[in-house]
């Protein structure tokens, strides 16, 4: 199982240099996979989690492309109706290509409403502009389909390499697997069932949290670690960990999530081996 970063590409004090640090710690602790989310217009209601400077996730994984070697490049998510699909696909395919094939396209439907307005987008018919966007990419680059309602997962199952349920329990997760192998089964095509690629908190604490009230990667170490074996255990191809509790203040000081990210990976292999 691969493990894999969702950096984040918004906030105070996130600039150019502040990514490319970001990228050195990612790929220099060895880390398999980096990733970036998207918001194109920071309306009010995108504000208030994911402040400005925000940066695009096609331009900014096109210049971490020339500055990494190994790890691959992703989105987590980008938000499907913001753009026409050929233009996705000519971004997609392009970024695939200069990147020497590192490319992996989390896809998802979005939720902010006011956002949509700025950019002339049909909220409610951004679940079948995101089934337009995903039927004109590139078969060649994986896709991982983001979500948890019963759309995203016949989605993930028509379109998806794998689904990518973000922040959940485990309890969660293991449910809706059960319904994303139940529709796989019942669907009338020839593509595999899609793998399995969730994105997990990453918060450690010093003390054990209860089971029933965390969310997967949120504990001691040994609760993460845990968690990942399950994951494993589940089937998870890559898990990708989300060291952004949700202070944008927290992007002035990644420090403490670089050093979180260097423990779990440390402890992980140890317990690996």
């Amino acid at each position: 199982m691969e493990l894999g970063v969702n950096v984040p590409n918004f906030g105070p004090e996130t600039n150019p240099a502040r990514l490319r640090d970001w990228a050195r710690v990612v790929e220099g602790l060895g880390y398999d996979l980096l990733m970036v989310s998207d918001h194109v217009v920071i309306t009010p209601d995108v504000e208030e989690q994911y402040p400005e400077p925000f940066f695009e996730p096609f331009t900014t994984l096109s210049w971490l492309a020339g500055i990494t070697d190994r790890v691959r490049l992703g989105t987590t998510v980008l938000i499907a109706p913001y753009r026409h699909p050929l233009l996705t696909a000519r971004m997609a395919t392009n970024l695939n290509a200069l990147s020497d094939g590192r490319l992996i396209l989390g896809v998802g439907a979005g939720w902010a409403q006011q956002e949509f307005a700025a950019l002339g987008a049909d909220f409610a018919a951004r679940g079948r502009a995101t089934d337009e966007v995903l039927a004109a990419l590139p078969k060649d680059i994986p896709l991982w389909i983001g979500g948890n309602s019963p759309a995203a997962l016949r989605r993930a199952v028509r379109f998806g390499t794998a689904w990518h349920p973000l922040r959940q329990t485990l309890p969660q997760l293991r449910t809706g697997l059960a319904r994303l192998y139940a529709l796989a089964k019942t669907a009338d095509q020839t593509s595999p069932t899609p793998g399995f690629a969730p994105r997990i908190l990453l918060r450690l604490t010093d003390e054990p949290l209860a089971d029933d009230e965390r969310i997967a990667g949120e504990g001691s170490v040994e609760q993460v670690l845990d968690d990942l074996a399950v994951l494993r255990e589940l089937g998870a191809s890559t898990v990708v960990l989300d060291p952004f509790v949700g202070d944008p203040a927290e992007t002035e000081r990644p420090e403490a999530a670089w050093q979180q990210l260097a423990t779990i990976i440390d402890n992980w292999r140890r317990r690996d081996t």
